[in-house]
């Protein structure tokens, strides 16, 4: 047989592993009616893999010349769940397996390497039934995981890919055993290698329940059916999904343990005659197109779920909940979670699934050149969605500040309503909409020309347009907010200021009365310079207000407004350039740190509850759509019939 070995492998067997020997291997021995198969693993050291030793013996019928011709000539076979390259996986791990083969009163030698001629050696006498292949060379640098020679992991991978093979021998009451042994001089315990031995009795194996998928969307004459067992063992986790095909079962994983409660035994296999010789040659993976593996899995997913949730109540309660909770945690999401989830819903990842769905349909509303009616209703959904995202942004800034406290400076709370040392213009707005939080005092201040963070007076002259710069003290306001006026005046151009003056909690009095004169010295420098260039200015203390100092406010005239709760306002005149005729007013709030948090609060608040409204109305209304849609199509077959 010449052939280049390593090019057929890659071939066939494009993402093989050491267990793809074992598979081979058993096949064979099935195929020659063993009952009886034994793996025997010698490696002295795994580290040393020079030393490793295989052996596989069975007592089925052996290298009869029927079969010994089918093993010499590839891609030679008489069943159609057979693919005659099965072999070449030996070549691709061992250099060399040696064949001793006794049947009949015969016993048949050969050695299969990559120089196979398709000749053997057979002897006459009486033998014992026995096939034993030994194989030596194994010709990789490593073996990837110590499963691959664990006799436990053995058995759990040889039982996952032929459990319907091995179901079906069981209902035909045929035997099989195979023992699995493993030995080592060098154990290493942290990973469970030592020596050791496992049997696979396939009269063990759990009873199926067999169901009808009930679909024929991947082809009208298919049947899919579906054999499944789930136990209660209150004592470990175990999981097999697969697509039966040709006889193997091909691990296909719908659901991942973590979704699953603890304590139990669940096996899924989905079976159809449809799928018979549409496995690779590997028998790892369907060659079937793309769309109907898709519709198969779906096929799948669907069954397992409804299967799990009926037989696992504890299942569809704790879905409900987290459903609901999802729902409420990100309102600009619902509708776009999975609704088919399979055993527990995992939020991080139901989250991520939600989230792509609405950035595609975000990108397809963008790249529409114009939208219809139908598209025009998505554009304004989804927009309404794009604003709930940014009012739950701005709901988790307000927890944030709810959570500072005395412990917390000054920087903490300033980075929160707009980062230190920044500046902010207008035409930057969507750029900068998550890190400037300047709503935070009130919501019209998002119409701004620029804001300035914890930046000098001289840096403030420049966004107001003053090039003479006259003062030259290192004067820093924590932030300064700037209007432009209305653009179309012919007058000079006047802008409006906002300044704001952030004190950390737990101040003493004497500090905190020192912020009024602070903005007044504010005040004082920009007007008296200026005062062509600014028509209003106000200024903002934040500040935790005490019985001590809301005492001290009123006591210098300052009126107490209406607030969730303290804020207090007076209007005070600044002389101009020591000249007493010359004064011009401002204005003063000092509002208390909870004041500030709560009326932000309320006001976000109320935004979130129109959304959130809007968009369960919407889907309400998406719900009645499809079901007209559903009974006016059911109604139109009936009219069809008549």
């Amino acid at each position: 047989m010449e052939i280049n070995v390593e090019n057929a492998v890659n071939l066939f067997f494009p993402s093989t592993s050491l267990e793809g020997v074992y598979y081979e291997a058993v096949a064979n021995s099935i195929d020659a009616d063993a009952t009886k198969i034994w793996i025997t693993i010698n490696l002295p050291d795994f580290n040393n893999v020079s030393s490793f030793e295989l052996q596989i013996a069975d007592n089925g019928n052996g290298f009869t010349d029927k079969n010994f011709y089918k093993f010499s000539h590839l891609l030679e076979v008489d069943e159609k769940n057979h693919k005659g390259v099965g072999r070449l996986v030996f070549l691709h791990y061992f250099n060399k397996i040696s064949v001793s083969s006794s049947y009949e009163n015969r016993l048949r030698t050969f050695t299969f390497d990559k120089h196979f001629n398709k000749e053997s050696k057979v002897a006459e006498g009486e033998y014992e039934k026995k096939t034993i292949l030994i194989f030596s060379g194994y010709n990789k640098a490593k073996i990837r995981e110590y499963d691959y020679v664990n006799p436990g992991k053995i058995k759990e991978s040889l039982l996952r890919h032929f459990f319907i093979l091995f179901y079906k021998f069981k209902m035909s009451k045929r035997p099989l055993e195979i023992s699995i042994s493993m030995t080592t001089d060098s154990p290493k315990k942290e990973h469970n290698f030592v020596s050791g031995s496992s049997i696979l009795n396939i009269s063990t194996i759990s009873d199926l329940t067999e169901v009808d998928c009930g679909d024929q969307s991947v082809d009208l004459f298919a049947k899919f059916k579906l054999l499944y067992s789930i136990k209660h063992t209150f004592e470990t986790n175990s999981l097999i999904t697969a697509i039966c095909a040709d006889e193997r079962t091909i691990s296909e994983e719908i659901i991942s343990k973590n979704a699953l409660p603890y304590g139990y035994e669940m096996i899924f296999l989905l079976h159809s005659d449809y799928l018979s010789g549409k496995s690779n040659a590997s028998r790892t993976a369907l060659e079937l197109d793309d769309d109907s593996i898709r519709k198969i899995k779906q096929i799948f997913r669907n069954k397992v779920s409804e299967i799990i949730t009926d037989v696992i109540p504890e299942i569809a309660e704790h879905n409900q909940k987290v459903d609901n909770e999802l729902n409420e945690k990100y309102p600009h999401l619902q509708g776009y979670f999975e609704k088919e989830t399979i055993g527990f819903i995992e939020k991080d990842n139901s989250i991520e699934i939600a989230q792509k769905k609405f950035l595609k349909d975000q990108k397809e509303i963008l790249e529409a050149s114009s939208l219809d009616d139908v598209q025009y209703e998505k554009y304004l959904e989804v927009s309404s969605r794009v604003l709930t995202e940014y009012v739950l942004y701005r709901n988790l800034t307000i927890s944030k500040l709810k959570q500072l406290d005395y412990k917390n400076d000054e920087k903490e709370i300033h980075n929160l309503i707009v980062p230190k040392n920044r500046i902010f213009h207008n035409d930057e707005f969507m750029d900068t909409i998550f890190s400037n939080n300047a709503w935070l005092l009130d919501d019209k201040y998002m119409s701004y020309t620029a804001i300035l963070s914890d930046k000098r007076i001289k840096e403030i002259y420049k966004s107001i347009d003053i090039t003479d710069e006259t003062d030259k003290k290192e004067k820093r306001p924590d932030i300064t907010i700037i209007f432009s006026s209305n653009p179309e005046k012919k007058e000079p151009k006047k802008v409006d200021v906002v300044i704001v003056e952030l004190k950390k909690l737990g101040l003493e009095l004497g500090k905190k009365e020192y912020l009024v004169s602070q903005l007044r010295q504010r005040a004082r420098i920009l007007l008296s310079h200026y005062p062509d260039k600014i028509q209003r200015i106000w200024f903002y203390g934040i500040v935790d207000i005490d019985p001590d100092f809301r005492i001290s406010l009123l006591e210098d005239d300052y009126i107490e407004l209406y607030s969730p709760g303290s804020l207090f306002y007076k209007e005070q005149t600044i002389i101009v350039n020591d000249d007493p005729a010359n004064k011009i007013p401002w204005g003063l709030f000092i509002q208390s740190y909870q004041s500030f948090v709560d009326d932000a609060e309320n006001r976000n608040s109320t935004f979130l509850k129109i959304l959130k409204g809007s968009i369960k109305k919407n889907i309400k209304e998406e719900k009645k759509g499809d079901m007209s849609s559903v009974i006016e199509e059911n109604n139109s077959h009936k009219k069809t019939e008549t």
